[in-house]
């Protein structure tokens, strides 16, 4: 098995890559190659774990630009943290020794826009399982129900996201200590993200934890 790539290393594809996309220089043949996909029979080593959102307009390999077997995708409703993605992330970085794992989150976030209307209006979903959905986000979005936020239904929202994808980081970050150890003896580097639908920009705002290759 080859080395895996460095958290840094990762980040400069998926920032490449985010940059072909938004420039339509994407690489259509990476994705499509028939070689490719004969390739992974013998196995994957994936370079990257996005944890993003199941909205469809977020679809990672595309906006990233990657092909099959590039990156280790988890989807769920409000790229929330519940143990099923907990120990998808573990399973990851342990099998196929992914250093990088990235929270990402979006613009008009459908379980972020649920939770304020939740909050706010009262407009609880007649599903449990919906509302175990935004139970989970609720945390991140209660905070700024104190703040003029609350009267500005557009700002929140974008304030919501990104904290949003804090607590999921931070929850990664601290709610596994198998996580927790890749973080302090392998270069494991857990950080958020932002897609932007109304430019295709991918925004990185959390720092490494600590520089290292």
């Amino acid at each position: 098995m080859n080395s895996p790539i460095s958290a840094q290393t990762a980040l400069a594809r998926l920032r490449d890559g985010n940059r072909r996309f938004v420039t339509h220089q994407t690489n259509t043949n990476v994705q499509l190659n028939h070689h490719q996909r004969l390739e992974q029979l013998a196995g994957q080593m994936p370079f990257a774990v996005i944890l993003g959102c199941s909205d469809a307009r977020v679809p990672a390999e595309i906006i990233f630009d990657q092909g099959l077997g590039d990156l280790f995708v988890i989807r769920v409703a409000g790229n929330i943290v519940a143990p099923s993605q907990v120990g998808s992330v573990e399973f990851a970085v342990s099998r196929y020794h992914t250093r990088l794992v990235v929270v990402l989150g979006h613009s008009q976030c459908g379980a972020v826009s649920a939770t304020i209307e939740a909050l706010l209006d009262g407009e609880d979903s007649e599903s449990r399982n919906i509302a175990s959905i935004v139970d989970r986000v609720k945390p991140a979005v209660a905070g700024f129900l104190d703040t003029d936020l609350q009267y500005d239904r557009l700002a929140l929202h974008r304030a919501a996201v990104r904290a949003n994808v804090r607590a999921s980081v931070d929850h990664l970050r601290h709610g596994s200590a198998m996580i927790e150890s890749f973080i302090a003896e392998h270069g494991l580097q857990v950080i958020g993200a932002e897609y932007a639908l109304e430019t295709g920009v991918v925004n990185f705002f959390d720092a490494f934890i600590a520089d290292r290759d």
